[in-house]
This record gives C-alpha cells, structure tokens and sequence, in this order.
C-alpha cells in the first residue's frame, strides 16, 4: 500500500478552468429549459415587491460596453432582489421609433419619398424589430434574466394607445399648445430637436462687429451715429429686427475721429483695444432705458431695427447691443413679443436661406456667413471681423451644429406643472446624491417641451384640423385614435383618412362641409419613451406603478428621468420612480470616449469569447459607475485573474467537502474548535455585509469583502493549515469534520452570496454541493445569524492573527538567512508576555499547525537571541528530527513504530487505527 493512498486529498468533478466562452450558452440553454425565471417569479410571488423599471435601450445595433454596463448592474440588482426576499420581475424594452432608423433605411439604399409613408414605415418595423432580437440575443449572452419573450416596445400597438392616452391626459389639462417660436432645429435631421437631443461641442465661429446706422436718436443720440452690435451669427442677420438693450446699464455716445458710436460704458476700455482706438471722447451719458424706441437702420436692407430693452443682455461680452432676430432666437422672440415684433425665420429645413432673406436665399446658413460679412463690409458697416473657438448646441445624433429656428410646432407646457415635478423630485432617492440637483436645475429652468417632429417613423400625434384651420383634439377624438392604435396599431393613420379615423358621426362648426384634415408630424421619441411607465407598468399585472428604481446613464437626466418624470407627474400626479441610480460614461484605459474612428472601441461579444460573460459581469462588480468608467483588455485580464482566485479557492473546497454530508457529518457551531469558531464569524459578518451592500446596490463592496474573504480569511490562512488536518488526519475525525463543516458552509454561502454576480459559474458549484434547491438561483441569500459570543471571538483572533504576523515575518527573515526552507523546516520557540500568553492558552489550539511548522514551544525565560516585538520575542531555527512521509513535518518522534519507520508518531497511530491493512502489506513512499 502506498503512503498517498492513506491520504484524504480530495478530489472533485468540478474543473479547473472555467472553459466559460464555450460552457456559458449551454448553460444559459439549460436555464431556459428549466424556465429558471419563471420559477423564481412562481417562489416570490407572495413576497414584498421591488420593481425596476428598465430603460429602453435604442433598437439600432449590437450592444456596446455601456450596455453591458447598464443591463449587467440592472441584472445583479434583480438577482439580488430575488435573493434577499424581494418579488423582483424584470421586464425590458426598447425604444423602437425616431430618426436613427430612417437614416439606417436611408444608407441601405431607401428612397422615404419615391414610396408610400405606409410601405416606407413597414420597412422601418422589419428593422426595429430585426434589431431587438439582435440585441436581446447579445442581452441574454450576459446572462441576463428576464422576461425577454415579453418585452415592452414602443410599437407595439397597445403601447402606442397608452402613449395617445397620455397625450388625452395631458389635452385635457391644458397642457398642449401650438405656437410658432425658435426651437432647436437640426438641418442634419430636418426636425426638432428636444433640450435633451442636444449636446454642445466646441466649434470655430465668425466674431462679428456691425455699425447699425441710428434713423432716429429721439433727441439724445445724433442722427449720424452708429449702434455698435456685436454677433457670431452673421447668417442671422437678413432676420434682424431690433437691438436690445438692458435698461438698467449706462451707454455712452462716443467720439472716434469722425465717427460717433454707442456702447455700453462699461465695455469701452475693451472695444477701444478690440478696434484699435487711440484716441475717443465721451460725449453723453445716459441709461439703456432712454434709448427704447430709438430707430436704427438695417445694415443692408430698407427698413427699420427698432430699440427695445431686455434684461437677458449682459456686460460679460460684445457691446451690450445686442442684435435681435425674433425667429432665431430665444430670448430673441420672448422680448421680441412685448415689441409686436414679426417673427422673421428665414431658413427652410434643409437650413437653406429662403426669399426672406433677399440677396442671400439659396445658401445653406453657414456659407451665408461670408457672404454677409462682405456685403458689410461693402457698405463700410463691418468694424471688426476675428474669429473664436466656442461651445455650440449639436445635434446628438448625427453630430452636427443646430440652429435656433422659428416653425409651427406642438409643444407641452412646462409651467402650470413645474412645482408639482419639483416637489416630485424632492420625494426620490438618488444615487449619486448629487442627480438630484442636476434634474432639478434641469426641471427649475427648462422651457416649454417641443413635443412635435416632422418625421414618419413614430407615433402619429392624434390632432385633426376642421375646413378652417382650426385644429380638433377632444377627448372624444383622441381616445378614439387611442382605441384604433390599439386594435390596429399606428399605421392606420396613414392608411386611413381623417374621416374615416374621427368618430361616426363627428361633426364640427369649422368644417361645414364634412372636411377635415390630420396632423403629419409624430410624437417626439422622448414622449414615446417618457410615457412606458404608462403601459409597463400599468397595464403589466406582474408590475406595478410607481417603479422602485430607474438606472440609466448619466446622460438620461436630460433624457428618460426627464420626459418619464414631467409625463408621469402630468397624468398621475407622482413620480414614476421612487429612486434614480444613474452611472457614468465607458471610456478607454486612458480615459478617452470610446469611437470607432479612435479604434479603441471594445465590444463585449469580443470579451466574450475570449474570457467569457462571467468576467463582464464581475468587472462591472468591481468599478464604481458613480462617475466615468475606463476599460481596457488589459483591465478584463486582470479582473480574469481575480476569477481564477476565486475559482481555485472554491474549487479547493469542494474537493475537500467531497466525503462530507452536512445532515450526518456537520458539526454545531458550539462544538467547534475556536479557529473554526473565529472563521464561522468571519463568514458570518461577510454575509451581512454583502447583504447590506446588495441593499444599498454598492456592489464594489460586494466584490472588494468576497475576494478578501477568499484570498486572506480562506486561502492565505484557514485552507493553507487546513492541509494538515483534512489530508492527514483520520477521514472521519472530529477535527477534519469540524474543517469540513466551516468550508461546506462557506462554499454554500459564498455560491449564494456571488449568484447575482457570477451566476454561471456559481450554479457550476452548486452542483456539487449537497443542497436540496436544483438551482443556486432558485434559493435565498445566506441567514446571516449573529452569533452571540462572536465580538469576544473576533478579538481573541485579530490578536492572534497580529501574532501570526510577527511569526511569519521571523520566517521569512529565516528563510532569507538559509536556516530554513519551508516553514515546515522550521522550529518556532517564543518567549510571550504574559497577555499574548493568556491569548494563546484560552485559544486551546495547536499553534504550531496554525502557524504550519513542524515544532512549536513557549519558553517560560527570555531568549538570548530571537526576533524582538512588542509583545514577543520569537526564535527561528532548523526543527530537529527526520521528516515524516506522511505529514512532511520534521519530528523527534519519527520511527518511534517499528512498523512504520518512515512516519511520526501522529500518522503512525492514524494508519494502525484505520489502515490496518498497510501494516500486513507494507507502506511504500
């Protein structure tokens, strides 16, 4: 008989490498077959209920690593939800209308006009449609659960209804309105854009100075001066109609040589140096308010710029003149209403200057710039022309610059609901902390919602118009559109007359002959989007309103928080979420935006056949999203390792728990030595951290206690001694069964405490454990059970473990000095005081197997030579004796068993007592 086989060396069907690129979707199959989610729903269904809402990721292409972000943390948070006690269904969506789907059409070759809106947007469907099931593929790689054969989508028909029932809602409040004043315009995307589908970048623009001829001074300004303006919108100027002033700032009429300007006084020093003025006199004062309904000349046409007063000029830059085109402009148009003044937007869709702006119709608005300068320039008005760098608005789809724009547009007003959502956002949660202020400057400070895009794929707004323009949204008519969405979805707008979709029977007094007409713009996206709370979680019996939880990027403070949030608030009175965890941007290892034009793009499909999902999912464990997240291959190697650790330290107690059945072979935790005793509290303590870290959804704690847990509590200490006992002592001995019990209950609690995180790998566990639950997923989070004595427990070996410390530290200097090799060479003698002595006496343990070396003594005098420390002095030398074939500790007491020459005393008495047979055969090395 050979000397291994009279050793306990555990062994386990559970491999090494995880093969996770291969073994992942076989195991996402089998979880499909064993309808895991559904069953997990069928356990909880009586329990307390926490929903998250999922935000609609946009139907357009394979996912990147944002999404993996974001579903991944949504998906730890469900599964921990689940886990904790929660009844936690997780429905997703997607955002499946707008704009980037009719320019993917439009790169595939699809003419929008040579074809019916019907035909064109069936086309649209097919795609939007073809991309869901490409990305809910890549979602459930991940290993995302879900209800992913019930999604919600904004096609859908009786999505599309809810959405048109909000919109009634939101009518019938008084809410809705059309007016014609500048809106964000997007030549790039010949619509509207919403605030939040604008984002600025820096761009070089035109700094323009123009001398407006005065007309009429009214008495106090020479009829021979010029107003001084200041624009870097050059292109704007063909719309002038007035020059604002503040009324409470002093302007000065100066004298340059011949020439005789207003400014703001203020601004003088700085223009003198702007235009190169040596020499100027001051020849009045007066304040911005004596100037309004002076008149000044257009610089290159025959009519008026009347002087109008407005509190948005300020002193920060240009003149304080400041030149106004009422159509172009903002704050342009809201003082150009107390004036009466026309609202003058001459540039078509395309961003083309149309017949209103003579001499310049035909060019697109920024090759009108130079134009505009030379015509200036021609007439002696141009006194200065440079050039800037500055942040501009762009279009946050195609990238573009977009233009303020006057055009007939539908909007939802914002101030009759503005302290009801601001008093909401007051009642929500958020995480970061600092969301709160950012949504509710966005809400405190947002003008009216443009809700109207002149597009085709989307919901049709359900607005007719009778014979004389007057446009029809009643209850009656738009719930009815509601009620034909529902049955047919939105395509019968278009395939339907406006007759045929009203109400049998509907009659107006503004069409007296029957007629009516319909509305071509459709909803804005961010309605569509903004309005899921409606249908998800109204209508879905599984889920239920207000949401627990919405987390999205940061981004989505301008986005879905916003439009969800004002919708909500408008047609229920509340907020649709209770809380808001928003999270950073994905950027490189070095901290640069990921592009593909940059080339440092990272797809998760690429991580995941190279490390597998597992290694995505820990890494998102591990980052805080709180703010911008960098992310390289190198990064998902190192994560890769931290896997391997864990595997192995697991791996290493399975093998080890194999022969081990916890009904018949556990022990009671009172019967337990203390080092047991010590890491059944430190596991205990894990598990409520954990716990308390899924609860306030702080999953770097998660992993940061785990992988510490396993590497120093487990690895580095308890399994590393724990050799001596679950090899070498009898199979079925009390110390090896006290071992097992604490690493069987680690294993099932860390296999239960990583499920939400590393759900694969952690049901690969599972299956050599000895529970009675099929699944880890199908069980609940550890009991976390306080023990009573465990403060005095902790104490007793955190002063041990300091200890510990100091004796590892004389190893090692041993070591480097060639006394010993391994530590098992070793003889550690300690002269203690008499605290650390006290410790060591009350632990009752074998300090020397703690320590793993061969011979262990306290010296009861001080030592002449040794290691000093505060409270020690330990001594290192080579341990007397032979080696022991068994063990592989140096003893004195080797061969003492004539039988056995080759082993210590301990093995010896092990193999008469148990391997009788070894003495009648012989044990051979």
């Amino acid at each position: 008989m050979r000397i291994k086989d009279t050793l306990n060396v555990g062994k386990t069907a559970f491999p090494m490498r995880g093969n996770l690129p291969k073994k992942e979707p076989e195991w996402q199959q089998e979880w499909d077959d064993q309808q895991i989610y559904q069953r997990r729903q069928a356990l909880n269904k009586d329990l307390p209920t926490f929903i998250l809402h999922d935000g609609p990721p946009y139907a357009n292409g394979n996912i990147h690593m944002g999404h993996a972000l974001n579903k991944v943390t949504k998906d730890i948070i469900i599964r921990s939800k689940s886990m904790l006690g929660y009844r936690a269904p997780y429905v997703p969506g997607w955002d499946t209308h707008g704009l980037p789907i009719e320019q993917e059409l439009t790169k595939q070759g699809i003419k929008r006009k040579e074809m019916s809106t019907v035909d064109y947007r069936k086309l649209c469907y097919d795609y939007a449609m073809n991309e869901v099931e490409k990305q809910k593929k890549d979602f459930k790689r991940l290993g995302v659960s879900g209800d992913w054969e019930h999604p919600y989508l904004t096609l859908l028909p009786k999505y599309e209804a809810e959405e048109i029932k909000v919109f009634a809602k939101m009518v019938d409040r008084g809410l809705i309105y059309r007016g014609k004043k500048p809106v964000y315009w997007s030549p790039s995307s010949e619509s509207t854009l919403a605030e939040a589908e604008v984002e600025y970048k820096d761009i070089k623009s035109p700094s323009l100075y123009v001398a407006f001829p005065v007309r009429d001074g009214k008495g106090l300004i020479d009829n021979d001066a010029y107003f001084v303006i200041w624009t870097t919108t050059p292109w704007t100027l063909p719309a002038n109609e007035a020059i604002c002033v503040n009324p409470n700032f002093d302007y000065s009429l100066l004298q340059v040589n011949d020439k005789k300007y207003v400014v703001a006084s203020e601004r003088i020093d700085y223009l003198a140096q702007v235009f190169g003025w040596e020499n100027w006199q001051v020849l009045k004062t007066f304040k911005g308010r004596e100037m309004e309904y002076m008149v000044a000349k257009h610089p290159f046409y025959d009519r008026d710029s009347l002087l109008i007063l407005g509190n948005h000029v300020t002193l920060d830059d240009g003149t304080g003149l400041v030149h106004t085109a009422p159509g172009l402009g903002n704050d342009d148009f809201n003082v150009g209403q107390k004036y009466g003044l026309e609202v003058l937007s001459p540039v078509d869709d395309h961003g083309y200057l149309t017949k209103e702006a003579p001499g310049f119709d035909g060019l697109f608005y920024e090759d009108a710039n130079k134009k505009v300068t030379a015509t200036l320039t021609d007439k002696g008005l141009m006194m200065k022309l440079d050039f800037f760098v500055h942040s501009y608005p762009h279009d946050w789809r195609t990238k573009k610059p977009v233009i303020f724009r006057s055009t007939p547009q539908w909007f939802a007003s914002i101030d009759p609901i503005r302290e009801d959502i601001l008093e909401q956002i007051n009642e929500v949660k958020f995480k970061p902390a600092w969301g709160k202020t950012r949504l509710y400057n966005m809400i405190r400070d947002r003008g009216d919602w443009v809700i109207s895009r002149q597009r085709v794929w989307g919901v049709p707004m359900p607005i007719f118009y009778a014979e004389d323009g007057t446009p029809i949204m009643t209850q009656e008519t738009i719930l009815h559109v509601a009620d034909l969405f529902a049955q047919y979805g939105s395509n019968i707008w278009f395939e339907k007359s406006a007759k045929e979709l009203l109400p049998e029977g509907f009659s107006h007094p503004g069409s007296p002959h029957g007629q009516f007409t319909k509305e071509t713009d459709i909803l804005d996206v961010w309605f569509d989007s903004g309005s899921s709370h409606q249908y998800t979680l109204r209508t879905r019996d599984d889920l239920s309103f207000p949401s627990d939880m919405y987390l999205e990027g940061s981004d989505q403070y301008r986005g879905w928080f916003n439009s969800s949030l004002i919708t909500s608030v408008a047609v229920n009175g509340v907020a649709p979420y209770r809380q808001i965890l928003s999270q950073g941007f994905i950027l490189d290892g070095k901290g640069h935006k990921m592009s593909k034009s940059l080339g440092n793009v990272i797809v998760p499909g690429d991580i995941e056949r190279q490390f597998g999902a597992e290694i995505i999912r820990l890494w998102v464990s591990s980052v805080d999203t709180s703010s911008d997240v960098p992310v390289s291959v190198e990064t998902f190697k190192q994560v890769s390792e931290t896997y391997r650790k864990i595997r192995n330290t697991l791996r290493f107690m399975l093998a080890n728990t194999t022969d081990f059945d916890p009904q018949t072979n556990g022990v009671a935790f009172d019967d337990l030595r203390s080092v047991d005793q010590y890491l059944m509290v430190k596991l205990d303590q894990l598990t409520a951290t954990v716990e308390k870290a899924y609860e306030d959804f702080d999953f770097p704690t998660v992993y940061k206690h785990v992988v510490s847990f396993l590497a120093n509590d487990m690895s580095a200490f308890y399994l590393d001694f724990a050799k001596d006992v679950i090899y070498i002592d009898a199979p079925d001995s009390l110390s090896r069964r006290q071992m097992q019990t604490v690493m069987y209950s680690a294993t099932v609690a860390i296999a239960k405490l990583l499920t939400p995180i590393l759900p694969h790998t952690m049901e690969q566990v599972w299956q050599q454990l000895k529970e009675s639950e099929d699944f880890v997923q199908l069980t609940f989070m550890p009991k976390v059970h306080n023990y009573p004595q465990a403060a005095e427990i902790l104490q007793q070996w955190q002063s041990f473990m300091h200890f510990r410390d100091e004796v590892l530290k004389s190893l090692e200097q041993a070591r480097d000095q060639k006394v010993i090799g391994k530590s098992l060479e070793a003889a550690v003698t300690i002269y203690p005081q008499a605290q650390l002595k006290q410790l060591l006496d009350s632990l009752n343990a074998n300090v020397g197997q703690l320590l793993i070396v061969s011979q262990f003594k306290v010296s009861e005098t001080k030592l002449a030579s040794a290691d000093e420390y505060d409270d020690v002095q330990v001594q290192v030398t080579a341990a007397p004796g032979q080696v022991c074939q068994r063990c592989w500790m140096t003893k004195e007491d080797v061969g003492q068993d004539a039988d056995l020459p080759n082993l210590c005393v301990r093995c010896a008495q092990i193999i008469r007592n148990h391997y009788p047979e070894a003495l009648s055969e012989g044990l051979e090395k």
